[in-house]
């Protein structure tokens, strides 16, 4: 199994974004059949290092996670949010 892991930070972090953001995100949960996990969480850590949102998903295999990531739905979310001044960190692994 793969895990993808991304981490945001969001220059608006207001509730009512954190939350916009989070459901634009989760829309690709039922789009993409590759997917086999897929949460997003809101961050409620106060502290200076911490990000706001967070993605984890599983998929089966690195191409299974390469399809996700060219997939025509994924992509229209990330031009969704590319004017959105998110900052974000990425960890992919085996387990």
């Amino acid at each position: 199994m793969i895990r993808h892991i991304v981490f945001f930070k969001l220059k608006d972090n207001s509730e009512n974004n954190k939350q916009r953001v989070k459901d634009i995100i989760l829309s690709l949960k039922e789009k993409i059949n590759v997917i086999k996990f897929y949460q997003v969480g809101i961050n409620f850590a106060d502290e200076e290092r911490a990000y706001d949102l967070v993605l984890v998903s599983d998929f089966d295999s690195i191409d299974d996670l390469k399809s996700y990531a060219t997939h025509a739905e994924h992509l229209k979310v990330i031009s969704t949010l590319k004017n959105e001044e998110i900052t974000t960190k990425v960890v992919d692994f085996k387990y």
